[in-house]
């Protein structure tokens, strides 16, 4: 099991620094976008019909794209009051728990948002704006922001269980995976 874990973080590893790079991408083309914008404006008197939309699109994508990033570097918002407080076995118990719930509603909300992506294609739904962007575009960065999400979280899980079965609960996978 430790050995699939390890490949199984690997391979999360360089997913993750992939989609992360396109994130921070994302966001660095909506800067240059808006600087863009403002210089259009300000400096040509000829205000741009683009930017808007797509930053908003940008930074939209960029935060989905984002969860399973910031849940792989201990990011996410978590109650320290509690778990700080708590044996290394109890806050291993306790995290396998908080992630099985939290597999259930990234798988939830990756379905979901999946099949809303595929009745935009099939609807040919656009936006209602100059640039009739296709909604599928954008949306395209829920499904594959729960999926890193997902697995991650899996990773989480496999771990906890590594550790509740070798009753070792100082174990640190990082340190493997960084090898």
């Amino acid at each position: 099991m430790e050995k699939f874990l390890t490949i199984y973080e690997k391979f999360l590893k360089l997913l993750t620094m992939l989609v992360g790079t396109v994130a921070g991408f994302l966001v660095m083309f909506c800067g240059f976008a808006i600087v863009w914008e403002v210089i259009s404006r300000g400096v040509f008197h000829a205000p741009t019909e683009w930017v808007m939309e797509i930053s908003t699109y940008c930074i939209v994508i960029a935060g989905f794209l984002g969860m399973g990033v910031a849940y792989a570097g201990k990011k996410h918002i978590h109650v320290d009051i509690f778990v700080s407080k708590m044996s290394p076995k109890t806050r291993t118990y306790a995290e396998l728990v908080t992630c099985i719930i939290g597999a259930f509603y990234s798988y939830l909300f990756m379905v979901q948002s999946f099949g809303m992506m595929m009745l935009s294609i099939e609807l040919n739904n656009c936006a209602p704006t100059t640039l009739g962007t296709p909604l599928w575009i954008p949306q395209s960065a829920m499904p594959v922001g729960f999926a890193v999400l997902l697995l991650q979280i899996i990773r989480t899980i496999l771990e906890d269980i590594v550790k509740i079965k070798a009753n070792d609960f100082t174990m640190d996978f990082a340190k493997e995976v960084n090898k």
